[in-house]
């Protein structure tokens, strides 16, 4: 892969323009998401975006991103960007209910403390039982799901993948680049965790909150960030394209909260733990697996790739 040329001023324009106006965008959905559920998701869904329009602003070249997804060369790639998350996270929530096993729950507990009593009543109205929506969440979330969330999960890619991440590697290496991007991901994120409970708890489906929040959710958060971030740096450096890290995102978005639909509504402190791979015991299989990347990749800054690869390498900022 190609070296970037590191430009501190193209990344404290970038880190400016990132953060403030998320910073901004979560804090007014925060009143709003407590009224409309709904609504406050599509405003947090906007704010993906915010990464790639910061990108633009520092000046990266996103023509060199890598915009053709190169399905034949990237196949057994695209592969695992669709189903690794799957995969992960039903082997950190089978961890977690071993540990666990009274909050495996099928009552429908948590999605009647999420969008009411009456879902469940409708479910029923409809001839579905909540074992059923649970298995076709699941279907959804391997199938459809992966490919339609990545065209939102591409506006945090072209930022973080595209831009910041072969910048922060050029300058202090692979793996402190990569822990610090997935620092700086996370940190991205902690209005949210702060004011609506986002991701752990304090809000709706865990309204007890957990110990020492909202600190230990966010810094909590950056770990699992960093895990994340090198995988999806891996699979973008492995595919040159930017398209597979985006369907890895929209596929780990799409699976990361399946297991909260059979666990009870309410586990307090215990969410930091899991079922959802956002927990410390449910991330092991994500976070084994970003050790095993980190190990293998043994700190060098960049990945040797043949001549004629080169010039279509994403990262590259002329």
């Amino acid at each position: 892969m190609r070296e970037a040329e590191y430009r501190k001023d193209q990344v404290v324009k970038y880190l400016i323009w990132t953060f403030a106006p998320a910073y901004i965008v979560q804090i007014c959905a925060a009143p709003l998401y407590s009224r409309s559920r709904t609504l406050g998701q599509l405003l947090i869904a906007a704010m993906m975006f915010v990464p790639a329009l910061g990108a633009v602003i520092a000046g990266a070249d996103v023509k060199s991103m890598g915009w053709k997804p190169r399905i034949r060369k990237n196949i057994g790639t695209i592969l695992i960007a669709w189903l690794a998350p799957a995969v992960l996270t039903a082997a950190g929530a089978a961890l977690y209910f071993m540990i666990f096993p009274d909050h495996f729950d099928l009552s429908g507990g948590y999605l009647s403390s999420v969008v009411g009593a009456e879902a469940l009543g409708q479910l029923r109205e409809q001839g579905i039982s909540y074992p059923m929506y649970v298995l076709v969440s699941v279907v959804g979330g391997i199938t459809y799901a992966p490919p339609l969330n990545m065209l939102t999960a591409l506006g945090e890619e072209i930022g973080w993948r595209g831009f910041l991440y072969p910048q922060l590697r050029e300058r202090f290496g692979r793996c402190k680049g990569w822990l610090l991007g997935g620092f700086i991901w996370g940190a991205w994120h902690w209005p949210l965790i702060w004011l609506i409970g986002y991701e752990y708890g304090e809000a709706a489906g865990n309204p007890s909150g957990y110990i020492g929040f909202p600190v230990t959710g966010m810094l909590l958060f950056c770990v699992i960030t960093a895990g994340l971030g090198i995988i999806h740096d891996r699979l973008y450096e492995k595919s040159g394209s930017i398209w597979v890290t985006a369907l890895f995102h929209g596929a780990f978005n799409a699976a990361a909260t399946l297991p909260l639909a059979v666990c009870l509504a309410d586990t307090g402190s215990a969410r930091l733990l899991g079922p959802a791979s956002n927990g410390i015991i449910a991330g092991l299989p994500l976070l084994a697996a970003a050790v095993i990347i980190l190990l293998r990749s043994g700190g060098k800054k960049t990945l040797e790739c043949p001549s004629e690869e080169r010039e279509n390498s994403p990262g590259e900022n002329r």
